[in-house]
């Protein structure tokens, strides 16, 4: 009986000969090349012989390469810990196995964190040691998973306390400081850009404006920046005390705020900006910036509106994928992650499981038709609810009022009344008009059933009425 061994080796000769002649004859053309398929090996054949498995002993082993990196979660750990944190922190980064070289980079590192953590209030330091042997202490009361990941985390604290807090757009101003400090998700802010150029030059069109003059203005429209003007100068002012963040910059954008105030799904906003490619950039934007939204905002500072938010990005997000929820909150509360996981029986969480989170799906479904009855978009209020004469309605409503508000005070959850009642909720969203009267509204029954089937609020659409 012939050798194993012997036989891989045979294997081996026999096909490369055979990829030569092939090759062979297609010549030097690299179009050729380039579309040769390869055969492939016949079944059963063994790619090893005796010689790889020398060449693997006695070959030089490949450097491991160290992955070790010090972050502000890093310091947050180990300032929270009694103890003496200046002697752990030097313990941890001297008492490895990094060359001098790489030690010292941490350190330096290390040291520019911590001073960044002192300047934003987030540590208090002390000239003596307390009684639990502390020299530094975190001056804030954190939630348990509290971590500051991104790279200008402390700078988002530190902007956090330029917002008002009884601005009616303060959640919003919030998700917007957390997204400046996110990666760029280029397919998506290019897709924005996209459509507001050509929404720009379709109304330069039909207000007469010249070509020159269009391209002119075109150069000055960009996607949407929310904040620019106060993030920019709060991030100059940041970084002339903390020279160290200088490789990274604060980039405005709307994504997160941009689908709220769209009150669109997440089917609804990939259609809308034609980014069926790259529905999973989308997701895994959303997924981040809903994690780095529950952990970097410090409790103290989340209204009731800003966890309302929270709630709603997560639920979004799960009902796409729930993988990328249920995976990193099983890796923050095991024990609450399976005890959930044995309630569900691994099957897809219902979407009416979450009541803070399907008020706010309500909440967008419903300011979805105000913002279209706003547009007078008689389409896109026929595809939401077809069996609705839209038409007679908006006319009566414009018989007696002249403007129909979008802005944050007319999506607030005041102007939205729900009575649940079994097996459905029933809803109407009050029209902010310019009188200030309220008398008109949007009618709406909620099917729950039919919401957790299909993972969205599902609404039967009664129509636009005067009470």
């Amino acid at each position: 009986m012939a050798d194993p061994g012997d036989r891989g080796r045979g294997g081996v000769t026999l096909i490369g000969t055979q990829v030569g002649h092939a090759l062979a004859k297609i010549g030097d053309d690299p179009k050729r090349r380039r579309g040769y398929a390869r055969k492939k090996p016949p079944e059963g054949f063994v790619g090893w012989s005796e010689d790889t498995f020398q060449k693997l002993q006695e070959a030089e082993p490949e450097p491991l390469a160290s992955r070790f990196k010090v972050t502000n979660a890093m310091l947050l750990a180990v300032i929270n810990r009694p103890g003496d944190c200046f002697q752990s922190m030097k313990h941890l980064l001297t008492d490895n196995h990094e060359d001098r070289k790489w030690q010292r980079r941490h350190i330096s590192q290390a040291i520019a964190i911590y001073r960044s953590l002192l300047a934003g209030g987030i540590v208090q330091q002390f000239k003596e040691p307390d009684e639990q042997g502390r020299r530094a202490r975190l001056t804030i009361e954190l939630q348990e998973d509290f971590a500051l990941n991104q790279a200008l985390s402390t700078f988002a604290l530190a902007a956090f306390d330029l917002l008002d807090r009884e601005s009616p757009s303060y959640a919003l101003d919030m998700v917007s400081i957390v997204e400046s400090i996110l990666d760029d998700p280029r397919q998506i802010l290019s897709a924005q850009l996209k459509k507001a150029r050509g929404e720009a030059v379709a109304q330069m069109k039909a207000d007469g404006i010249e070509y020159e003059e269009r391209m002119e203005q075109l150069a000055e429209v960009m996607y949407p920046m929310p904040l620019e003007d106060l993030l920019l100068g709060a991030y100059e002012t940041y970084r002339r005390g903390h020279p160290w963040v200088g490789d990274y910059t604060v980039s405005p954008k709307s994504v997160i705020r941009d689908m709220y105030e769209r009150a669109m799904t997440f089917t609804e906003y990939i259609q809308f900006y034609e980014l069926a490619r790259s529905e999973g950039t989308v997701l895994r934007y959303l997924a981040d910036a809903y994690r780095t939204l529950s952990r970097t905002v410090p409790e103290h500072l989340k209204t009731d509106d800003l966890v309302d938010l929270i709630e709603w990005l997560g639920e979004l997000v799960r009902q796409v994928d729930s993988s990328l929820i249920d995976e990193w909150e099983k890796l923050a509360n095991p024990a609450e992650a399976l005890e959930r996981q044995e309630q569900l029986e691994a099957k897809v969480r219902p979407v009416t499981a979450n009541p803070r989170a399907f008020r706010v799906l309500v909440r967008n479904a419903m300011f979805r038709l105000v913002e279209l009855c706003a547009l007078e978009n008689e389409e896109g209020l026929e595809e939401l609810a077809p069996d609705v004469d839209w038409g007679a309605a908006l006319d009566a409503y414009y018989a007696d009022h002249e403007e129909i508000f979008t802005d944050a005070d007319a999506r607030g959850p005041a102007l939205l009344r729900i009575e649940e009642e079994s097996g459905l909720w029933k809803v109407r969203q009050t029209i902010k008009d310019p009188a200030g009267d309220g008398d008109w509204g949007i009618d709406a029954q909620v099917d729950l059933a039919g919401s957790d089937e299909e993972g969205r609020a599902v609404l039967h659409v009664q129509g636009l009425n005067r009470l």
